[in-house]
């Protein structure tokens, strides 16, 4: 097991999209998420973590209308289990090209 970059996302728009999703035959450990803020700007933010599915909703959200820091990055702390194919961690920006999500966690083969 190497603690290794799970996924990376800047949302092209203001829709929730997926960062990252567990591979079949994998578990993962997400131990934190980096949201950055790369255009100055004052966008806020959500993280979305369902581990069955792609609801990104109130139901599923971890993180919600956050106010992100301009041109600073702050740490979302696991650790996040997910061992799903079906599951998610999603992220939303309110507005496009402004935040950088980035998770990093440990991979482990099943079996």
């Amino acid at each position: 097991m190497a603690w290794k970059q799970l996924g990376q996302l800047m949302p092209a728009d203001t829709n929730a999209a997926s960062l990252f999703s567990p591979t079949r035959g994998f578990e993962y450990r997400v131990d934190v998420i980096y949201i950055t803020e790369v255009a100055g700007g004052t966008a806020t933010y959500r993280v979305f973590i369902d581990d069955d599915g792609s609801t990104y909703s109130n139901a599923t959200a971890i993180v919600f209308d956050t106010a992100a820091v301009a041109n600073a990055s702050v740490r979302l702390e696991g650790p996040f289990y997910l061992n799903n194919p079906a599951g998610n961690i999603a992220v939303r920006s309110s507005i496009a090209n402004n935040i950088t999500f980035t998770a990093f966690g440990i991979e482990q083969k099943v079996g």
